[in-house]
Formats: C-alpha cells, sequence, structure tokens
C-alpha cells in the first residue's frame, strides 16, 4: 500500500503546476533526506528566498545612507496603502480598499467598533454584536471591549446559527472565515448575505484563509475584513496585518483609532481631527518599516499565481492526506475534526487523539512539523505553494509510526 501511495504522490507532484513556486522559499528540497516535511504554514509561513536580500538593502542603504530620506525617496510613507494593494487582490478586492499594518487584534478593534458605529448602535436600537462560538479567543476578548465602549452587548452564536440570531438589535457580525482549531470553512457568502438582510454590516477574520483558497470581498459586499500575513502569507513573524474596507463604506468609517497617520493633513499638526479619504483612515501610527517592507518583498512569491489554482491544489492535498492517513494508521486510533465536504473545508485537517501532545512530539522529532492544540487536536496546515504530495504522503507515514511506537532511526 505504502508503495502504491508513493508513487502516486510522485505522479500527482509530476503534474502540479505550482510545484516550481516551492524554489521561492528557503525550504529543503525534497530529494535531500533529511528535508523537514513543514505543515505549520498555517502558523508561520516559510521565508521567501528573496526577503534576506530586500531587509540587507534596506537596513543598510534606506536607512543606513539615506536615513530620514527614505520616508519620502524610498516610499516608506506610502508602504502601507502599497502592500495593502499587493494584498487585495488574494482576498478578491480591488485597488484603494486595503491598507497594511497593526495588528490583526487592533484592526479587529478598529473593524468592529466601525461596524457598530456604521449600523447606528444603540441609538438606533442595534445594541446586540454577534460572534462566532468558535472564534479565536482574541477576537473574542476585543469584541467584548468594542462592545462595552460601544454601548452593545456581546452575543456567542454557533455560525450555522447565526441566519436565525440576525435581527434588528444586530449591531456588527463578527465572524472567523475558517475555524482556526478544526479547519472548517464557514459560508462567507451566505453569512454576509443574511447579515445584510437585517440590517448589519460584517466583519470577517481571514487569519486562516487569505492566501489559501479564494474569499471574494468585493464580490459579496463585505463591509470590514481584517487578517495577519504571517501564515499562508508568509511575510514574517510578527509581520503587519491589514484592514479592508469596502470602498462605499470609506466616506462613513469612523475609526476608534484617530491616529495623526490617518489625518488629512498629517504633517499639519492640527489640534483637530479630519479623516483622510479611502482605506488611508484605517491607518494608525507610524507604520513599522522594517517588517512592512519584509512582508512587500514576500508578497511577490504571489507573481503570477492564480489564487483558483492555489484552492485546487489545497484541496487534492488535504484529501490526499486523509487517503494516506487512512491507509497508513489503524481505524480508531484517530478521528478527523475536518469536515469532508470541499466547500466547508480550508487549507488544513485537524486530527483528534487522546495523546495528541506527545503524538506532535514524536512527529517534530522524525522531521514533520505540524502543531498541537489542547486538548486532544493534531494540526496540520497545506500551504499549495510549497507543499508537495510527496510531503504529504510522507507525513502520514510518519504519523502511522509514531502512533504504533516504533523508534526513532538514529
Amino acid at each position: 500500500m505504502s508503495e502504491a501511495l508513493a508513487a502516486k504522490a510522485a505522479r500527482l507532484d509530476a503534474e502540479d503546476e505550482l510545484a516550481k513556486l516551492r524554489d521561492r522559499f528557503a525550504l529543503e528540497t525534497p530529494s535531500e533526506g533529511n528535508a523537514a516535511v513543514y505543515l505549520d504554514g498555517n502558523s508561520l509561513g516559510a521565508l521567501p528566498r528573496n526577503v534576506p536580500e530586500r531587509l540587507a538593502e534596506v537596513v543598510a542603504h534606506e536607512w543606513g545612507r539615506m536615513r530620514i530620506r527614505s520616508w519620502e525617496e524610498s516610499g516608506w510613507w506610502t508602504a502601507p496603502e502599497r502592500v495593502g494593494d499587493r494584498i487585495a487582490p488574494l482576498i478578491g478586492a480591488g485597488p484603494g480598499r486595503v491598507v497594511a499594518g497593526d495588528s490583526t487584534s487592533v484592526n479587529v478593534f478598529k473593524a468592529v467598533v466601525g461596524a457598530v458605529r456604521l449600523s447606528g448602535g444603540p441609538e438606533q436600537d442595534r445594541d446586540e454584536v454577534l460572534v462566532d462560538a468558535t472564534t479565536f479567543p482574541t477576537d473574542g476578548y476585543i469584541a467584548g471591549s468594542a462592545a462595552r465602549m460601544t454601548g452593545c452587548r456581546v452575543r456567542a452564536v454557533e455560525p450555522a446559527a447565526l441566519g436565525e440570531a440576525l435581527g434588528g438589535r444586530t449591531a456588527a457580525v463578527l465572524v472567523n472565515h475558517v475555524d482556526y482549531r478544526t479547519g472548517r470553512l464557514y459560508d462567507l457568502p451566505g453569512i454576509t448575505a443574511a447579515a445584510h438582510a437585517a440590517g448589519a454590516p460584517i466583519v470577517w477574520d481571514l487569519c486562516h484563509s487569505a492566501g489559501a483558497l479564494p474569499v471574494g470581498l468585493d464580490e459579496h459586499r463585505v463591509e470590514f475584513a481584517v487578517g495577519c500575513t504571517y501564515k499562508y502569507l508568509n511575510g514574517g513573524p510578527g509581520a503587519p496585518a491589514y484592514l479592508y474596507v469596502r470602498e462605499d463604506v470609506q466616506p462613513a468609517f469612523d475609526s476608534p483609532l484617530p491616529g495623526w497617520n490617518s489625518h488629512a493633513d498629517p504633517f499639519g499638526m492640527t489640534s483637530g481631527y479630519t479623516p483622510a479619504d479611502g482605506a488611508v483612515r484605517g491607518r494608525v501610527g507610524t507604520p513599522d518599516i522594517l517588517s512592512m517592507l519584509a512582508l512587500e518583498a514576500a508578497l511577490e512569491v504571489w507573481d503570477g499565481v492564480d489564487i483558483g489554482a492555489v484552492r485546487a491544489k489545497s484541496l487534492a492535498l488535504t484529501d490526499f492526506f486523509l487517503e494516506c492517513v487512512d491507509a497508513y494508521v489503524p481505524g480508531g486510533r484517530l478521528s478527523c475534526a475536518t469536515p469532508a465536504a470541499h466547500a466547508e473545508r480550508g487549507s488544513q485537517i485537524a486530527l483528534r487523539c487522546d495523546d495528541a501532545g506527545e503524538v506532535m512530539r514524536g512527529l517534530v522529532a522524525r522531521g514533520v512539523v505540524g502543531d498541537f492544540r489542547p486538548p486532544d487536536v493534531l494540526r496540520f496546515g497545506f500551504t499549495p505553494l510549497y507543499t508537495g504530495f510527496a510531503d504529504t504522503e510522507r507525513a502520514a507515514r510518519v504519523l502511522a509510526d509514531v502512533l504504533a511506537g516504533v523508534p526513532v532511526a538514529r
């Protein structure tokens, strides 16, 4: 069985139109005997090969020699909008709708408060902020603070029940596009349409979907979206996040963090605040230039890449992984928390077992890197730009060895 699946993996890799993109990353080649299988790109993406050289140039020349002139002459000042426009096509947005900067948490705060204010909030008898009950914890914390600040209350609702929970009291909705634990993909078009039918603006967290599958923010008329760039977008640890504001909503977007960078005349230093036009009003303070320009360089790996092809390969990889796990692992040892249906699956597979923490340690010791989420989840992220089918088959085979207690080869 293993020979047949290994042969299938080789055939699929040979047919893979995205396989050549692996060379854009600082990864071992599969032919190297000690090459790791990296299945944690849904936590931290691999390093694009062009980033170190670009960072060295920024540090030595733009900062080291040009110094303050680089804000204008090297384009530092406009980097948040320029990087935002590079991210935009990957999430289905047009130019001028995405600004890069701050963390995801900060952008969630801006977006949720902005959404409540857009709806009229308690002054229009809209006093509930609906948050999906499976949300990444920080989103829930931030939503709670945003609700207190705007005179609302948070109501946690299972995503499948959001349609029934929406109503005239809904001031804003915050939903994760993909569940970070299970990899379940939620229905962005359907949930967005339901929120609009109830007269409520919506905020989508795209941390686990941007760069892995088509999103379609403009197409589905989403008001706000946020996301990080260090997962499937490979921007590096702590890379700037981004904020999307739908074009027609921008003039009414009332950010709760009106910093000098989002002022219509930032160098006028006036005591009164006048917001800039467009997505620029999503800026707050001075951007993190080193990490911003590292992200800009990292996004070059997407040049010429079709996000539809990325999605097709993602589904093929996760299907193949489940096929290999089913073939190699004895029945009853694992259960799969990720939906089988493609329409409900992101780009990760979550497997459950009672000793998941110990199993993941065994996998990492053998060169297969995923991650563990307490109490019982093994999480494997599949990044189509650099994950291959041979990687996938090997990961499943090593997983079976760990579960069977096969000693680590010395």
